[in-house]
């Protein structure tokens, strides 16, 4: 298409600077006997013809090994920044492509932030073969990032066999809806462990690998740290610290949430309370709680009720209900409900 738009161009010019040559100098029409400089001309005009011909090929074929060298640079280029790329965090790699300056600052969010790891990971490392146990880490990594990207998660790093994720940065839904999906996310990764512990056992590993996830919401400082010719996209804080030490401080198996994270997920997941901790780092404990899964998919196994309104507030967690309470808060329940049903109310 190129070539031809050359040639076609180079003939309007022509035929511009002969029209314009024939406005300037009208030519006289008339037969000229003398057939030698008849014959000059027209071999002057058909060598003349041939040579602008020639030219016009030569240009042609220039300009397509051109186009063709830029289509292999462009291919060449296009490979490089997708390797490039899975070295960048997706905001950095968004912000390259969109030709905005990257530049180092941050700015104060409310995040909800995940960390887990993988419980007799560095035994198995030490058992097992380097090729095998890069093939089972890469893997592990790569169905768990693919559940943190189908939740909106972004992910901050991997550091071994621990993955950092954080939701509300660079977009966010809100604070509540942010940490649904998070917990949500983790409660996926949870159930997609047992299709991989399946996976590894055919694989002869017969020790069970669990995950322990630590999930903890506030205000963080989120942005480019670094320098200016090294860049990193991640968030700081004492609730970054926390979400971490929750983490380890979780059974295997167990996701583990702060009391903050807690109260924005209770009414959608359920989870158990598990009371106060003493968290490295924190001189007051914690509150805890231990996710067990979205109240939707527990039916007729649910056992954590809560319903708030004016005038009426109801909590029971069956999970802490002792035996001998039992009778005494069903008659409250019938009593209360009773006078509920007897009474007028406009």
């Amino acid at each position: 298409m190129a070539v031809t738009n050359v040639i076609v161009r180079n003939n309007l010019v022509a035929g511009f600077g002969f029209a314009l040559l024939c406005l300037l100098y009208p030519p006289q029409w008339s037969m000229d006997a003398n057939l030698t400089t008849s014959l000059a001309i027209l071999i002057a005009l058909g060598f003349y013809i041939c040579i602008y011909g020639l030219n016009a090929f030569n240009e042609g074929q220039i300009l397509h090994e051109q186009i063709n060298d830029l289509k292999k640079q462009k291919v060449q280029l296009k490979l490089k920044n997708y390797h490039i790329s899975k070295y960048l965090s997706p905001t950095l790699r968004k912000a390259i492509s969109s030709g905005k300056d990257v530049k180092l600052e941050t700015q104060r969010k409310q995040l909800t932030v995940f960390f887990s790891d993988i419980k007799g990971f560095s035994e198995l490392s030490e058992e097992m073969e380097a090729g095998a146990l890069t093939k089972l880490l890469n893997n592990y990594l790569t169905e768990m990032s693919e559940i943190a990207l189908k939740h909106g998660g972004t992910i901050d790093k991997f550091i071994g066999d621990a993955i950092m994720v954080f939701f509300g940065d660079p977009s966010t839904k809100g604070p509540k809806a942010d940490c649904v999906a998070a917990v949500s996310m983790a409660i996926a990764m949870k159930k997609h462990m047992k299709e991989l512990q399946q996976q590894w056992l055919n694989q002869g590993i017969q020790k069970p690998l669990e995950i322990r996830m630590g999930i903890n919401t506030g205000f963080c400082t989120v942005g480019n740290f670094g320098t200016e010719n090294r860049l990193d996209y991640t968030l700081l804080g004492t609730e970054v610290n926390l979400a971490s030490r929750l983490e380890s401080a979780a059974e295997p198996g167990e996701i583990l949430i702060s009391h903050e994270s807690y109260s924005l997920v209770k009414d959608l997941i359920m989870c158990r309370d598990k009371g106060e901790i003493q968290v490295k780092g924190y001189q007051q404990p914690v509150r805890v709680y231990s996710v067990e899964d979205m109240r939707k998919n527990l039916g007729k196994d649910q056992t954590y009720f809560e319903n708030l309104t004016n005038g009426f507030s109801f909590y029971m967690d069956l999970d802490r209900v002792r035996n001998y309470d039992k009778d005494k808060i069903l008659e409250s329940l019938i009593s209360a409900a009773k006078q509920l049903k007897n009474k007028n109310i406009f």
